[in-house]
């Protein structure tokens, strides 16, 4: 701990550090670019983060910009929440992101009963 060297930098020394070169990512993007998708899905099967969501359909993937979020306390079946937590880190987003699926789907029902009762 006593060799930590901690370093501030404001927003606008990173965005020269960047620009001049100084700073910039590790990532291979030369690597990234000539990967195949068979060697993407190779590697997300390899990679547990994954494994629950490969098959995922996302034909139906709508984006969402949501308003403002309002802190609530609310009660869980303690499986509920394992599973959500076993995620990982953002299982707190998860757990919204369920909730407005099944209330986008609800409104959907409810009006498609209200056009067929207008009929």
């Amino acid at each position: 701990m006593k060799n930590e060297r901690i370093v501030r930098y404001t927003a606008e020394e990173i965005r020269r550090k960047i620009e001049s070169g100084e700073l910039k990512g590790q990532t291979d993007w030369a690597r990234v670019d000539a990967l195949t998708d068979a060697d993407i899905e190779a590697a997300m099967r390899a990679d547990p983060d994954w494994q629950f969501d490969l098959d995922a359909d996302w034909s139906e993937a709508v984006l969402v910009i949501p308003g403002g979020k309002t802190p609530i306390s609310i009660r869980l079946d303690d499986d509920v929440l394992s599973f959500f937590k076993d995620g990982g880190p953002g299982y707190q987003k998860r757990i919204n992101a369920v909730l407005r699926s099944y209330m986008a789907h609800t409104l959907k029902r409810r009006q498609k009963r209200k056009s067929e009762a207008a009929e």
